[in-house]
């Protein structure tokens, strides 16, 4: 089986938990709207080769987007095709719009009978679905947040989720230069996410024999500095594995974040 056949199944297996088996993005058709606003489209995708939609549509059934205000603005026209989802939104009041696909899952294998079983839910589920009594049980929380910012007109204020890993920009995703060097906060559940790798990838990799990427290491502050090379589009991925799971019953817990930025020219 050739690789990109392996990372195929393997995609196909771990849906909706797609970000840990390709590179999962969300690309708007703009991050900079005009005063009087207008329609964006985004594409949701995943693929090693980044935006290009060769492997398989994410699934955006926990999308939320979140206005200016800090309300949801519901997407319309929403779509699912063999290797992208997309949704259009129409934004009509100054300021960032975060567009965000979250999930929060757990993965569950035990023993019944000297029969392996195994599960996939929210944690609120586990109780009804994994046997109290369950032989050999382990079982992996998996919180993913996967996003992307639009602006129209002047950049605003985003802020902190306080869930999972997540990034707080100090310096706005919308306001990104080539030759400008930018800075973001990590967050672990609110908390300075430390000593935490981060990648950051030009798009293009299927042009390019490698892909290039950049790893940063977060501060105590959790925070990094980056400087952009080049204008483009730039993805970001950082990950990691704890013990600090939020389900009963969980012993480990992977958490994962990733972006999609567009850097501008001076």
């Amino acid at each position: 089986m050739n690789k990109l056949l392996k990372i195929a199944v393997l995609a196909a297996v771990l849906l909706p938990l797609d970000a840990f088996a390709a590179r999962a993005w969300l690309l708007p058709s703009q991050t900079i709207v005009a005063n009087s606003g207008g329609w964006v489209t985004v594409d949701a995708a995943m693929a090693d080769d980044l935006f290009s939609m060769n492997q398989g549509a994410m699934n955006v059934d926990s999308l939320l987007v979140t206005g200016p205000d800090g309300q949801p603005v519901a997407p319309q026209n929403p779509a699912k095709g063999k290797t992208r989802s997309s949704f259009d939104l129409e934004l009509r009041s100054a300021g960032t719009y975060r567009i965000a696909v979250a999930d929060d899952m757990v993965m569950a294998r035990w023993e019944e009978d000297g029969k392996p079983k195994r599960w996939r839910g929210t944690p609120a589920e586990m109780a009804a679905n994994i046997p109290a009594n369950a032989a050999k049980l382990e079982v992996e929380q998996v919180v993913r947040r996967v996003e992307t910012f639009v602006s129209v007109g002047t950049p605003s204020a985003l802020a902190p989720v306080n869930k999972g890993l997540e990034l707080v920009p100090l310096t706005h995703p919308n306001d990104l230069y080539a030759g400008e060097t930018a800075k973001f906060r990590f967050l672990l559940d609110g908390k300075p996410a430390k000593d935490l790798e981060v990648e950051i990838i030009a798009s293009g990799t299927r042009y390019r024999d490698a892909p290039g990427e950049t790893v940063l290491k977060t501060d105590a502050k959790g925070e990094l500095s980056f400087k952009w090379p080049a204008a483009g589009l730039y993805w970001l991925d950082a990950g990691l594995q704890d013990d600090g799971a939020t389900a009963p019953g969980v012993k480990k817990r992977r958490a994962n974040y990733d972006a999609t930025f567009e850097v501008l020219t001076q």
